[in-house]
């Protein structure tokens, strides 16, 4: 059975909108695009490099579909391992408006998306990774399909934007560890239990 690992970039605030760049997402008049740049060190490459490297396939919402795959396609260098995980690994887009995905081992789900999903996990392979898609991970905190939720808070405050619901940052965890690197960024690993109706059963 596959896990579903959830990456997530977030301000003190708890918004997850932009991370990367001004233009990325001006959804709602959203101006403060590009608050993770400053805190993007050779360090945090690593890292991210690491984690990105272990995903048998990525599993994106729509927008953040559409974002990845206007940029990750130009970023051609074999060397560049986050882009070559990205760009030939299997990648599930959760969408109600797109009728295609053009992006090279793009697959679009069809139906309902926590049942699809569901399927997903099911079947062998890698862990299935999700980055960004703040609409989705709440699709999949309402059917308790994520494994662990990975969280880098880093210290900025930007106000109202698409943020990491209530549920995703109160939920019941176990194996919970932080960590503080060098810049002052928090990281954190959440791994999900059953809830507690679940296990009063």
């Amino acid at each position: 059975m596959r896990k579903l690992v959830v990456g997530s970039f977030l301000t003190l605030d708890g918004v997850m909108q932009a991370p990367g760049g001004p233009n990325e997402d001006r959804e709602g008049g959203f101006r403060h695009g590009g608050w993770l740049v400053p805190y993007f060190d050779e360090k945090f490459g690593e890292i991210m490099t690491e984690w990105t490297k272990r995903a048998g396939a990525f599993l994106l919402g729509r927008k953040t579909y559409e974002i990845f795959a206007a940029s990750w396609p130009k970023s051609t260098d074999p060397a560049d391992e986050i882009a070559t995980a990205l760009n030939t690994r299997p990648k599930f887009v959760a969408s109600r408006t797109l009728d295609k995905v053009t992006w090279n081992n793009s697959h679009l789900l069809k139906g309902d998306v926590a049942e699809e999903v569901a399927k997903l996990k099911v079947q062998e392979g890698g862990e299935i990774q999700v980055h960004g898609s703040s609409d989705l991970l709440q699709t999949l905190l309402k059917h308790n399909l994520i494994d662990t939720l990975r969280i880098w808070q880093f210290p900025v405050v930007v106000g109202t934007a698409s943020a990491c619901s209530a549920k995703a940052q109160s939920r019941a965890t176990s194996g919970l560890s932080t960590h503080n690197r060098p810049l002052p960024v928090l990281s954190c690993m959440c791994t999900s239990v059953p809830a507690a109706s679940s296990m009063a059963k």
